[in-house]
């Protein structure tokens, strides 16, 4: 598959409209959206319920399309792609967090780590549990390979999901909602664990509610109504 040229910016977003089909009409949860992120940028995404933090996601991650303009993200203009490319595409570029952790409860958390390798293919198959072992003990939960995912706490849970987003090494991190369902300790330290990521150079936006958000992200935009309302920070990226 030949992917169309790479941009200079890790994510661009280009007069970025998403509407919806409601009984009333058509909902517009984007409105004419556009947004640059550099290379090496963290990102947080912040705003009140039905902002259009979520739509943001989907669309960077190929999830979903946008009613008109464009998204370009890790390389590829999104709306050049098949279904069947955006998968591709995904499996190589993205690594998805989510609220939820949406572990599979009948695999390992070792084997939870390999999945994304086996469906992208892009790690050697000998070496696949070598780098899921290795990717757990990075984010601190190495000892809890072999187990199930319903034996781990939740802060364990998303330190297991953390590992199974980097399976197959994205350059781009998407993070929804990463810790809405742990405690505020915990959602610390999976705060600084990002942090830790993004200085391997890593892009990671990630949509959050949570208010110290400023001192991990180099960067918090803001949406409203689907707009960007406030864009602060650092852009700490560096083109390439």
């Amino acid at each position: 598959m030949t992917l169309p040229p790479v941009v200079d910016h890790a994510i661009r977003l280009s007069d970025v409209v998403k509407t919806y089909p409601v009984a009333a009409g058509d909902f517009v949860a984007l409105d004419n959206l556009t947004l640059d992120v550099e290379h090496g940028d963290f990102v947080a995404v912040v705003g009140r319920s039905g902002s259009g933090k979520t739509t943001l996601l989907n669309l960077l991650a190929g999830i979903d399309r946008p009613t008109s303009g464009t998204v370009y993200a890790a390389g590829a203009d999104l709306g050049s792609l098949s279904e069947s490319g955006l998968a591709a595409w995904r499996g190589d570029n993205v690594g998805l967090v989510f609220q939820f952790f949406q572990l599979l409860p009948t695999l390992t958390v070792a084997e939870n780590v390999m999945l994304p390798m086996d469906f992208a293919k892009k790690i050697p198959v000998g070496e696949r549990r070598d780098r899921a072992l290795h990717l757990l003990e990075r984010v601190g939960v190495g000892d809890q390979a072999d187990k199930f995912p319903a034996t781990l706490s939740g802060g364990q849970q998303q330190r297991a999901a953390i590992a199974r987003a980097l399976a197959n090494d994205p350059p781009l991190l998407l993070a929804d909602e990463p810790t809405g369902n742990l405690d505020s300790v915990t959602a610390s330290y999976i705060l600084e664990l990002f942090a830790d990521l993004n200085t391997d150079g890593r892009t990671i936006v990630v949509v959050t509610h949570e208010s110290d958000i400023r001192s991990i992200a180099s960067r918090r935009v803001t949406l409203d109504d689907g707009r960007i309302v406030a864009d602060e920070g650092e852009r700490t990226g560096v083109l390439t």
